[in-house]
């Protein structure tokens, strides 16, 4: 079968496209021909070799995908050969078929096409565990986004909104800020222009916000950490700037805040039922138009190489998809 094969640690550019054997899939597993392959900034780090995750060589990037369940091992009675499905494997899906636990998939609605559908998993199933779970996002409370137009940032934007809250969305330029405002941003912050603490204190009337969606890290976390409410949570999301920030901790102290790490990864794997039950809930949304599961780009698969580079360089707004 073609894959993206990472024989070393390196850039985009070093990824070739290869042949690996058809694989077969073993007890409690099912094996996906793969149709669309949805890609993240993590992906960047993993073939770099900065991610906590190093796979062994050759591996493929690519984390979330959808397609057709090819076939399935013993002891797996659903899904069946047939059946249209989207999943997260961690690494492995930018080929044209991949072998995976049959827990990690969740069928498919009719209606909701293999592109969108391969974006879902892990965007929006982060950000809906970080506000719902590690946030406690309540109908009323006023969430900051930093990051907003990101495949994670994009989708916390988006389900604040369904869990009621008041939603500024924080990126860096007003091309960015104006595609948040169409996916129902109530306020938006140029942080390229504008002092973050001091434009989310003034959008909040002094109050401060009560949580931040934080995927970006660098320099923007203590100052968004600054501008938090009286008990605010400031939820660790990743770190795309580059730099991961050293919080001075008197800040928790001073305002009874917490700092809060989500690592939906693991949160998954800890509790499969609830994952795969807030994924469908995901899709359902998406497929009612309550999520948009926004694609900006698809490419080829032979062009995962430039797909990568594009997150790298934040030129995505949503999800850039490789179609297989």
């Amino acid at each position: 079968m073609k894959a993206i094969l990472c024989n070393r640690f390196g850039t985009p550019d070093d990824l070739v496209l290869g042949d690996l054997p058809g694989p077969a899939p073993g007890d409690g597993q099912v094996a996906v021909k793969v149709a669309a392959v949805g890609l993240n900034f993590f992906d960047t780090l993993i073939i770099a070799g900065k991610y906590q995750y190093k796979p062994a060589f050759p591996f493929s990037p690519g984390a979330e995908f959808a397609g057709v369940v090819e076939a399935v091992g013993r002891g797996v009675s659903s899904p069946a050969p047939g059946d249209r499905v989207m999943g997260f494997v961690g690494w492995g899906a930018a080929c044209e078929r991949v072998v995976v636990d049959a827990w990690r998939t969740v069928p498919i609605p009719p209606g909701l096409d293999f592109e969108r559908a391969a974006g879902l998993t892990c965007t929006y199933g982060t950000s809906y565990y970080a506000l719902r779970e590690r946030g406690a996002l309540k109908p009323g409370e006023t969430l900051a986004v930093l990051g907003a137009t990101g495949g994670a940032g994009l989708a916390a934007v988006e389900l604040g909104k369904i869990l009621g809250g008041r939603v500024i969305a924080c990126a860096s330029s007003e091309e960015k800020l104006a595609f948040a405002r169409q996916h129902g941003a109530d306020a938006t912050v140029n942080y390229d222009k504008e002092d973050l603490k001091e434009s989310l204190r003034r959008l909040t009337d002094g109050h401060g916000v009560d949580v931040v969606f934080d995927p970006v890290g660098g320099a923007y976390s203590e100052t968004a950490l600054r501008a938090l409410a009286w008990e605010g949570r400031l939820l660790v999301v990743g770190f795309a700037a580059g730099e991961i920030p050293k919080i001075p901790l008197n800040l928790t102290l001073l305002k009874g805040c917490d700092v809060r790490g989500v690592f939906w990864g693991e949160w998954l794997d800890r509790h499969r039922e609830a994952h795969r039950e807030t994924t469908k809930q995901i899709a359902h949304w998406c497929l009612e138009g309550k999520l948009s599961g926004h694609v900006q780009k698809v490419y080829p698969l032979a062009d995962t190489a430039q797909a990568l580079k594009d997150i790298a360089a934040r030129k995505v707004m949503g999800k850039i998809v490789l179609r297989v």
